[in-house]
């Protein structure tokens, strides 16, 4: 990484230490947490071998904000949430919409990084339906890892999958990790590009 990777790092490391300081449950904080901390040590072991651009770093660094953020509250009880419910005169907490958002927003700019880097696919066309695909198949296996947890633990399941009482949530949260990669990639394609062209040596 740049010198600007210590500021990531020391971001990272503050929203860390302040999610892991009395959260409603340690082992929903764990679960919800580990994605971000595995994220930033793969960061940590590639920044020589395979810098990534700084829109990039940065995506990455507010997903695991996001992650942490509901960590500590769990996903269900995160006052943002409780703020937007209020305000919409809505029924549940959809701060869990926002983390699938991410889920599908940050991983189509990384796959599409990689991807272009390491020219696995030159048609734009077919790289946007397999950046789609990856995203889509992600989410999916997050749901599996969910469902395999609240086999696993009763005890926990009800905070960490957040369904409060939707049945539909399973498909909502993929349908929102949909839309994310897809606003991302219509969204943030040409600014990407500019900085993939900085990369080059």
């Amino acid at each position: 990484m740049k010198l600007n990777g210590w500021i990531w790092f020391g971001v990272f490391i503050s929203v860390l230490i302040w999610s892991g300081v009395a959260p409603k449950d340690y082992y929903t904080w764990a679960l919800e947490v580990l994605p971000a901390v595995i994220g930033a040590l793969l960061l940590w072991i590639t920044r020589q071998r395979f810098p990534l651009t700084s829109l990039l770093y940065c995506l990455i660094l507010l997903h695991c904000i996001v992650l942490m953020v509901g960590g500590h509250y769990t996903y269900a009880e995160v006052p943002l949430g409780d703020w937007v419910r209020d305000w919409l005169s809505g029924t549940r907490n959809n701060y869990d919409k926002l983390g699938h958002f991410m889920q599908g927003f940050v991983p189509a700019i990384l796959a599409r990084e990689i991807l272009i880097r390491q020219q696995v696919v030159n048609s734009s066309a077919w790289r946007t339906l397999f950046i789609i695909a990856i995203c889509l198949g992600f989410s999916a296996f997050y749901e599996l890892i969910e469902w395999w947890v609240a086999l696993l633990s009763d005890e926990a399941a009800e905070s960490f999958l957040g369904t409060q009482g939707y049945a539909w949530d399973t498909q909502s949260d993929m349908f929102w990790a949909l839309i994310g990669a897809t606003t991302a990639l219509l969204s943030l394609a040409r600014w990407h590009d500019l900085q993939l062209q900085r990369l080059k040596p």
